[in-house]
């Protein structure tokens, strides 16, 4: 009886044919000077891919010499040139178009541009794409509470990356020295999403995500820099300093730290580490539990927040 697939076709063993080689044509490169796309002579051509190049280096070269609103133009330009199929191109450029929005103060384009992203998101990277923008469009504008929820989403999407947590940790921390955590919310804002961003934003809650944020980054970064060297291991060193020296500002009972620690470590596992959430991945596949239900829930389960609470509220500077 022959075993499926453990047979072969004659032809496997059979002399490969001769081949007739065929001599190449010699190949030209072409040579550019410096910034030749910024001559006006460059548009000079009926190719359209040569005209989403030269405006879309144009675009790039004057974000790159802080001329965003030059940059703008540039890329508002190459997005006529762009083909329908080519979607890396066009959100590339959407993107730097979102970004000079923001440096011109102008939000509600930027945040249109950026929702125009959201629409076409279809793989993981696209999206984490997409709330970084968000994050700096939000965060250069003042919008705390969004800024929060992106962030959050962010390490939910990727919930090993410990910049994100970091982030979030450092931002709780700002929010908790300049005294912003009972501000105003959005009258744009309907009501019962002004009263959840007002929960979020009490001062209790913004210290204890602060402590949490800030103990998840050690976490992660005392398991990765096991395997970095050179100036990566570097900047975790230092930012594992930054994150104790934090810490102990917020001054949290060592049974927090503990029961925060535990919490936070639960799905540290090197196999889920290697396997979850790949960069790429199509977000049909993805499903992705909110920051409220996967870590929120089990540590204000833990009581934490009654035990400890405003007793160890952030030290800030004194100095004048």
């Amino acid at each position: 009886m022959e075993i499926l697939g453990s047979t072969f076709d004659d032809s496997v063993f059979s002399e490969a044919r001769d081949r007739v080689s065929v001599a190449l044509s010699s190949y030209n490169a072409k040579l550019c000077e410096p910034e030749w796309f910024c001559e006006s002579s460059a548009l000079d051509t009926d190719d359209c891919l040569e005209k989403q190049k030269v405006y879309k280096f144009r675009g790039d070269l004057a974000v790159r010499q802080g001329n965003y609103q030059k940059a703008l133009d540039a890329y508002s330009s190459c997005l006529e040139w762009i083909a329908d199929n080519n979607l890396t191109i066009r959100r590339d450029v959407l993107e730097g178009m979102a970004r000079c929005c923001t440096k011109l103060g102008q939000r509600d384009r930027a945040l249109d541009l950026a929702n125009l992203l959201s629409k076409e998101a279809s793989n993981t990277s696209h999206l984490t794409s997409l709330l970084l923008l968000k994050v700096s469009i939000y965060q250069h504008f003042g919008g705390v509470g969004s800024n929060m929820s992106f962030l959050q989403q962010l390490c939910s999407l990727l919930p090993f990356n410990p910049w994100h947590w970091y982030n979030l940790g450092q931002t709780c921390l700002q929010l908790l020295e300049s005294g912003r955590t009972s501000g105003p919310c959005s009258p744009q804002r309907c009501e019962s999403e002004q009263q959840e961003e007002a929960a979020e934003l009490d001062e209790e809650r913004i210290w204890l995500k602060a402590c949490t944020c800030l103990i998840r980054t050690r976490l992660l970064l005392r398991i990765l820099r096991q395997q970095q060297s050179s100036f990566v291991l570097q900047r975790s060193e230092s930012t594992l300093q930054t994150a104790d020296e934090a810490l102990q500002r917020l001054n949290p009972k060592e049974t927090t730290l503990q029961a925060l620690t535990e919490v936070m470590s639960e799905d540290l596992i090197p196999e889920k580490m290697r396997e979850d959430y790949q960069d790429g991945e199509s977000l049909a596949s993805v499903c992705v539990q909110s920051f409220r239900d996967r870590w929120w829930k089990k540590i204000l389960l833990t009581g934490v927040l009654e035990s400890d609470g405003l007793q160890h509220q952030t030290q800030t500077d004194t100095k004048s």
